[in-house]
């Protein structure tokens, strides 16, 4: 069993699709801290009945991050612990909760991360390109022209990028690669760890012809090869 040390937030790493990929310690610690904060309660619901975790669950997204991060603080001073989950993955990456993190080291507050699942890192490792070495984008603005900046500023970038896209931008995103930066190599993975997961690997142009004929579906990790 977990020692809970009191006034403690957890930061714990959940599933990126299959239910399996978690840890024996994230599974404690979900079941003996006094309160889950979780980006999506209804994606998180499904893990904790998945496993018979009947500890309580609050939402702790975007929209409420800033009123809801004091009350927390201060949840754990009265010696409470928390374990902060994103929707999936390693929370804070692409995901709330930074200022959460900032404002309780602020508070002198105990932070301890429950390592696991990251779908770049997973996208990373399949990619067949150089990860010594890579710079990490997130999710490239919605905004076209933001978006198009974003692109040019990674153009003389000569080690491996990711990022990620949703399926409603993809295209877009391929497209602004490849008038950018050219018909460069890369590694399209989508849905993984779940049921239909596929592995894409080409240049751009191919990519862009493969999804535009099968479609396009489900979250989306990119790896692009740098500059030559």
């Amino acid at each position: 069993m977990t020692h809970m040390n009191p006034g403690t937030l957890y930061l714990v790493a959940t599933p990126i699709g299959n239910l399996k990929d978690i840890t024996l310690r994230a599974l404690e610690v979900l079941r003996e801290v006094d309160l889950i904060a979780a980006e999506d309660t209804r994606n998180t619901r499904k893990l904790l009945s998945h496993y018979n975790i009947k500890t309580q669950l609050i939402s702790y997204h975007d929209h409420v991050e800033l009123t809801k991060a004091g009350h927390l603080i201060d949840e754990l001073k009265k010696g409470k612990t928390i374990a902060l989950v994103s929707d999936s993955g390693t929370p804070l990456i692409s995901d709330p909760g930074f200022n959460f993190v900032r404002k309780a080291l602020e508070e002198n507050i105990e932070i301890i991360s429950i390592p696991g699942p990251s779908a770049f890192v997973s996208g990373l490792i399949v990619s067949g390109f150089p990860i010594d070495r890579f710079q990490f984008l997130g999710y490239v603005s919605r905004n076209p022209s933001k978006r198009r900046k974003e692109i040019h500023s990674i153009g003389d970038v000569t080690y491996t990028i990711v990022l990620y896209e949703s399926p409603h931008r993809i295209l877009k995103t391929f497209k602004d690669l490849l008038d950018i930066l050219g018909n460069r190599r890369i590694a399209v993975m989508r849905e993984l760890t779940k049921k239909f997961e596929e592995h894409f690997r080409g240049t751009i142009k191919d990519a862009i012809a493969h999804f535009t004929q099968k479609g396009v579906r489900g979250e989306f990790v990119i790896v692009l090869e740098g500059k030559k």
